[in-house]
């Protein structure tokens, strides 16, 4: 009968044992040992009790033989599953007089996947209980407390009690982790599986939950349901053990660690033209492991809207992206009055991408930023704010197939569009089509490398069609828009060769033949008296034209070094010049060009019918062209600051410094080309660019200021008459650059549509949960002492026109955008520019953000233009009680 007890107690205890509900932690390897039954006929002194500090009067752990097999009664069937396995470093006992059994000291039982650790654990078999809890070390410190495991959840008690009779239990000063939620129980009570009342119990998501929480919730009664929700009674917030007003009389919260449907919490606000409003307040539907959807809405007093949905999806190795598309109706004034108006605003935003493992011969991608020109000028929703200064919308979507059998060939099929959004312009080719057969040579040996002008002969063939469309905002998805449409197909054959000229020139021959065609032409008819014009009519149908030129060019490498001693901190600068001559031949097509009478006075011109092709014409012009380029590089070598290392190091002076310039042989007329003077460089260790360019024209200008053959020089003037020049640096660095193995943080700015960095500010909506900063980041270990952490963008771009004698700097600003940490929690940041030219600020957020470790303060501050605005908000940053908030702010307002 004893053993019958035993496996009772075992199978009763780990049902109490199998309600743990937090987060797994892995634990050390233990010594396993078989439960021995207890030898019928062995006495047990009564003496022996279980008293808290009094080991000496036992004995460590002792194994007793089994002599149940000359026992009359048959045996029963066990009924557990699986092997038990215990463990205690002190002892374990079974005391008869007591009818208890004992384990001491790193007491450790282990049944399927339970497992039980305590500095005590004992079974009263008398009263059907079981009672694990600590011990008292020779420190007096509280040890070795329970802590119950089973698959992926813990229970950290400081003591527990359970009846394996009636199944019910107490739990005391439970600690639980329920993912962020910390739970923190002073008794817990079981009443069965999967029903829990907890008494004066403590929620919390800070990192340090027994050790000072900067907050909590204190509820004084509760049920618990594990895994799922707890429902409480009146919970009232504390900050620092110190109580605050704020209370409610019940509270609910989820505990799933699955992802589930939900309310998402407006936001609220005031605007100056449209009155109080609500944004961002929806609903969040998980619909399954690959796919969410998000439907968001804003809505002001005066009854302005807006709607969003956006969705993402995933599925590992094949494919991932995410979809958002918002639609504004904005009332601006009040009906009936003469400010009264109504518009409404759209944006499309795909981006989709494929795992290369897919498919590796075929590919879908996409890469959509699409809707009304004026949306980021006009929407008013707080996360579009840092875009207000988006000049283009490009969008593209592309399928890719390869066939990889020889010739392999590849074939695309887009769909493209670009918006401008300061004129209101969008071009679209929907789709475009593009096929390319790999380059073939046909006079190639077998195996071995090609050589020779002959075996070096290559050919390769490659199609684009497509149907163009230009319009503009007002008429898109109008009637008018697809009037305008084009349609055409290119299809070009180059045929070219390389070879090796005196050894040190690299020389190459080509010709080149391209097909183009067009579905709609124009023709011009004679001058008309009565309409006073030549009139002009678009023919519908068919058309081609074909052309082919020539080309050859002569390159070579030329190094030149100047070595200053192995001894100097500047040991050597080396020079790398690659000139090359290129000439070109391009014959007159005069076969496809027309003439009309285009005045009343009988002067005529000459037209070709495939104007306006998205594929350009045919040239009537005879092209004879010499083209001259060169392109330097310039490096130096100096000695390495590291001590240590053995090799000079190498940097670049001059990234490229390229001249180019032309010259037309068949030209009767300013033959010479204008010189284009490009280059660019890199300063501190890379982290300042500059790119730089200029074009300098040969010729004069006459007193109209038009260009005429007669070269400046010789006509008072320099060699050469500077057209226009341009400047460009991007300076970016921070204080990680001094802190070797940091990496910089990108910018999410991309997932509203915006740049990829932070330099016309950053798009933030601090409410939504979902973009807050859950990451625990190690703050105390920062050393603020030697080093301050901050970042620094800086972008300057300056253009000068001289084309007609204007003299003008045509853009002169400086942009830039910087975020300094003033201490571990504290941080600001400020995004602006200046327009030197018209000597104004422009576009201008200044942040500022306090990481109050579970909580986080925000303020954004646009201080003028017309979005104008700023935020305010303070929450919990754990997602679980992200409604736990206040946030205040204000928008389209002209003064402070």
């Amino acid at each position: 009968m004893k053993i019958i007890q035993k496996h009772q107690f075992y199978l009763l205890f780990f049902v109490l044992l199998s309600t743990g509900f937090v987060t797994a932690q892995e634990t050390g390897n233990r010594e396993n040992f078989k439960v021995e039954p207890i030898q019928k006929g062995i006495k047990i002194d009564s003496s022996l009790y279980f008293q808290k500090g009094i080991v000496s009067q036992f004995e460590i752990t002792t194994s007793l033989v089994d002599t149940t097999n000359t026992d009359t009664i048959p045996e029963k069937k066990g009924v557990l599953a699986n092997q038990v396995i215990d463990n205690a470093k002190g002892y374990r006992k079974y005391n008869r007089a007591e009818n208890k059994i004992y384990l001491y000291d790193q007491a450790y039982v282990k049944y399927g996947d339970m497992e039980l650790n305590a500095g005590q654990i004992v079974i009263d078999l008398t009263n059907n209980t079981a009672y694990a809890k600590g011990i008292v070390d020779s420190t007096g410190k509280y040890d070795q407390l329970p802590v119950f495991k089973q698959a992926a959840e813990e229970i950290r008690p400081d003591s527990l009690l359970f009846n394996f009779e009636s199944k019910r239990g107490l739990v005391y000063k439970s600690r639980t982790d329920q993912g962020e939620m910390k739970v923190r129980s002073e008794i817990v009570k079981r009443q069965n599986d999967s029903l829990y009342y907890i008494w004066k119990t403590k929620f919390t998501t800070s990192s340090h939950p027994d050790d000072d929480p900067e907050y909590y919730i204190l509820t004084k009664k509760g049920v618990f349901v594990p895994n799922k929700k707890i429902i409480a009674g009146g919970s009232q917030l504390y900050f620092y053990d110190v109580p605050t007003p704020i209370y409610v009389p019940f509270a609910f919260f989820p505990m799933t660690t699955e992802r589930t449907s939900g309310l998402i919490f407006p936001t609220f606000g005031e605007n100056n033209t449209r009155g109080y409003f609500i944004q961002n307040g929806g609903y969040y539907f998980a619909i399954n492991d690959y796919l969410d959807l998000t439907v968001l809405g804003d809505y002001y007093t005066n009854g302005s809207y807006g709607l969003q949905g956006q969705s993402a999806y995933k599925k590992r190795y094949k494919y991932s992206g995410n979809f958002n598309i918002r639609y504004e109706n904005l009332i601006n004034g009040q009906k009936g009055f003469s400010d009264y108006s109504r518009s409404s605003i759209y944006n499309i935003r795909w981006s989709h991408s494929q795992d290369s493992k897919a498919s590796p011969n075929s590919r879908l991608s996409a890469s959509v930023n699409f809707g009304s020109s004026t949306y980021y000028q006009q929407s008013v929703n707080q996360t579009t704010t840092p875009n207000f200064l988006n000049n283009t919308l490009s969008s593209s979507i592309s399928y890719q197939k390869t066939f990889p059998e020889y010739p392999s060939v590849n074939l695309s099929l887009s769909a493209n569009a670009t918006q401008n959004t300061q004129s209101e312009s969008i071009d679209l080719s929907l789709p475009a089509f593009q096929g390319s057969m790999e380059r073939i040579y046909p006079f190639a040996p077998s195996n071995g490398s090609k050589k020779g002008i002959f075996q070096n002969i290559n050919f390769q063939l490659t199609s684009r069609g497509e149907y163009a469309i230009e319009t503009s905002d007002s008429l898109f998805m109008q009637k008018e828009m697809f009037e305008q449409a084009e349609l055409g197909f290119q299809h070009s054959i180059p045929v070219t060769t390389n070879f090796k000229l005196f050894k040190y020139f690299s020389a190459s021959m080509g010709t080149s033949y391209k097909e183009v065609w067009q579905f709609q032409t124009v023709r011009y008819n004679d001058y008309d008296e009565e309409l006073g014009e030549a009139v002009e009519d678009t023919v519908r149908g068919f058309d081609r034209y074909g052309t082919y030129n020539f080309s050859a060019s002569l390159g070579t490498t030329v190094y030149g070094q100047f070595e200053f001693g192995e001894d100097k901190k500047l040991q050597a600068i080396r020079h790398t010049m690659r000139p090359s001559v290129s000439y070109g031949y391009t014959p007159s097509f005069d076969q496809y060009f027309d003439y009309y009478i285009s005045d009343e006075d009988g002067n005529g011109e000459y037209y070709t019918r495939f104007e306006n092709g998205m594929y350009g014409t045919p040239g009537r012009n005879y092209s004879n062209t010499l083209s001259f380029t060169l392109n330097n590089t310039l490096e130096a070598k100096v000695r390495d600051k590291d001590s240590t290392a053995t090799e000079p190091k190498k940097i670049k002076l001059l990234n490229n410094f390229n001249l180019s310039t032309g010259y037309n042989i068949a030209a009767d007329s300013l033959a010479w080309s204008p010189l284009r003077l490009t280059g660019s460089t890199q300063f501190f260790d890379n982290k300042l660019t500059v790119n730089f360019g200029t074009t300098l024209n040969p010729y004069a200008l006459d007193a109209s200021n038009d260009v005429i053959d007669k070269f400046n020089i010789n006509n008072g003037g320099s060699l050469f008459r500077m057209t226009n020049a341009n400047l460009t640096a991007n300076y970016s660095f921070s204080s990680k650059d001094f802190n070797k193995g940091e990496e910089e943080k990108e910018s999410d700015n991309t997932a509203s549509g915006g740049r990829d960095d932070d330099l016309f500010g950053k798009a933030q909506d601090f409410s939504d949960s979902r973009e807050m900063n859950n990451e625990n980041e190690e703050i105390e270990n920062k050393n603020f002492s030697n080093t301050i952490p901050w970042d620094l963008k800086v972008a300057y771009s300056l253009t000068y026109n001289n084309t007609a004698r204007q003299d003008e700097i045509s853009t002169n600003s400086l942009m830039f955008s910087g975020n300094i940490e003033l201490s571990p929690r504290w941080k600001v940041g400020v995004s602006s520019g200046y327009d030197i030219k018209n000597q104004g600020f422009t576009y201008t957020q200044l942040r500022f953000e306090r990481d109050l470790e579970s909580w986080r303060l925000n303020f954004n501050w646009v201080p003028f233009s017309s979005r104008s605005s700023w935020y305010f908000f303070i929450g919990i940053k754990s997602s679980l009680l992200s409604d736990l908030k206040w946030e205040k702010r204000r928008t389209s307002t002209t003064s402070y």
